[in-house]
């Protein structure tokens, strides 16, 4: 890898950009700015929790999304490492020397409070600290940031939203959570339901949401309130067949939308997803779910979360 001149970098998963994530890209563009040097960020893919974990841990974000809030965060050059079992199985100071001294020409490092690196997780701060001595680049850490009391972690953004509290999430991410995707052809049950759906396509990892949620449906021309189911669709698709599914229904709204990328945002989870006893009673609870979003849109779900933003 050779990735152009000298620099300052960070390297991680940085699959939420939560407040702790953000913490290690300022101090980034801090340390970039002293030694007048661009900040680059170095990511894995796939993750390296994903690489090991089977099944792996649901995606808060995909590539594109992380690669486009860390623009936002200012940070200049990005570079994609895919993790392999090569990678997995590097000694700690074969990576450096490879990647950060070599490939990069690393000026200085700014990693996280819990960076690990190498093969058996054996490199640590530490071990960076020592390899700056030797190679001439200087190293800092960055303290964990602790949020709704308790360190802020991906791990934990996943297990509350999860949990469909989605407002604590939020609170922890430091922004509303959202899926992005590419609207993509369904099979038109909803429709045949008489609740037309947008069929969101979430890449081959799904996001952490399950259940049924009132949202918000930013993309092609606006911001349209609506309901989404996201989940496996235990009423319509035989158990072997199931692949998890996002699907958005837009109030009020009538039109084409196929090929527009959206981005939806769960604001409430109004129930857990279910298999339900005939395609009537799904149909049923479909139509109560859209009540229950009304009702809460109407009896200021949005004026709450504008309050929470401002």
């Amino acid at each position: 890898m050779r990735a152009g001149g000298p620099c300052v970098a960070t390297v991680g998963g940085f699959d939420a950009l939560h407040p702790g994530h953000q913490a290690v890209i300022a101090r980034l563009r801090r340390m970039a700015a002293a030694h007048g040097l661009p900040p680059v960020v170095v990511l894995f893919e796939p993750l390296p929790s994903e690489f090991f974990a089977a099944p792996p841990p649901p995606r808060l974000y995909r590539l594109r999304e992380r690669a486009a809030l860390l623009a936002g965060l200012g940070v200049e050059r990005l570079v994609c490492l895919r993790f392999s079992r090569a990678i997995a199985n590097m000694k700690a100071a074969a990576f450096i020397e490879r990647f950060l001294v070599r490939g990069l020409a690393v000026r200085g490092l700014v990693v996280g409070h819990d960076f690990r690196f190498g093969k058996n997780r054996e490199g640590d701060f530490a071990t960076l600290r020592e390899a700056g001595a030797r190679h001439g680049f200087e190293a800092e850490q960055v303290a964990a940031v602790c949020g709704d009391g308790a360190r802020i972690s991906s791990t934990r953004i996943r297990e509350t939203l999860l949990a469909g509290d989605i407002a604590a999430a939020n609170r922890l991410l430091g922004r509303r959570y959202g899926v992005a995707g590419r609207i993509v052809a369904g099979r038109g049950l909803g429709a045949q339901l008489g609740f037309p759906t947008a069929n969101i396509a979430c890449g081959p990892r799904p996001p952490p949401l399950a259940g049924v949620f009132a949202v918000e449906v930013e993309g092609g021309g606006g911001v349209r309130r609506g309901v989404a189911n996201a989940g496996f669709r235990p009423t319509l698709e035989d158990a072997g067949l199931r692949r998890w599914q996002l699907e958005a229904h837009l109030l009020d709204f009538s039109g084409d939308l196929y090929g527009r990328r959206l981005e939806v945002r769960p604001l409430f989870r109004i129930r857990d997803e279910k298999k339900f006893s005939s395609v009537e009673e799904l149909k049923e609870n479909i139509a109560g779910d859209i009540v229950a979003a009304r009702r809460w849109f109407d009896n200021g779900g949005a004026r709450r979360r504008a309050a929470a933003r401002a």
